[in-house]
């Protein structure tokens, strides 16, 4: 679930920044309020998704499906011009999303923070309560 409400998060991205681009300088009352909006909604899937996904990937995988997703939107309906370059380059970007799913976690067994587990030395239980 952690991953679908990242990926969830990430179009919001896209959706934000295409309503930026689409408000003038927020002179365009509907297109500003689909961006902030938008903005908030991907920012609490960030967060809800980054308690289960190690932030750094989460960001790097919001970050990449958001930028791709836009650049691709932009191609799509004519607001950029689409080239061969451009295709292959996000293409490679989203290799590099689907790589950071499927990667392992590291040594420090996934999503773990400093703060997060029990310390061992003095039987601390972490604030979110696990042990």
């Amino acid at each position: 679930m952690p991953w679908l409400i990242l990926f969830v998060s990430a179009v919001l991205e896209a959706v934000w920044a295409t309503a930026l681009g689409a408000s003038d300088g927020f002179s365009r009352p509907v297109a500003s309020v689909v961006f902030f909006v938008a903005l908030i909604l991907s920012m609490i899937g960030l967060s809800r998704a980054a308690k289960h996904i190690p932030i750094g990937v989460a960001y790097a995988v919001w970050t990449g499906t958001g930028a791709a997703l836009t650049v691709a939107w932009a191609m799509a309906t004519g607001g950029e011009a689409a080239s061969a370059l451009k295709v292959l380059f996000l293409i490679g970007i989203i290799g590099c999303i689907a790589g950071l799913k499927l990667s392992k976690p590291g040594p420090t067994g996934g999503g773990s923070r400093p703060g997060d587990a029990e310390d061992r030395s003095n039987g601390v239980t972490a604030p979110n309560g696990t042990p």
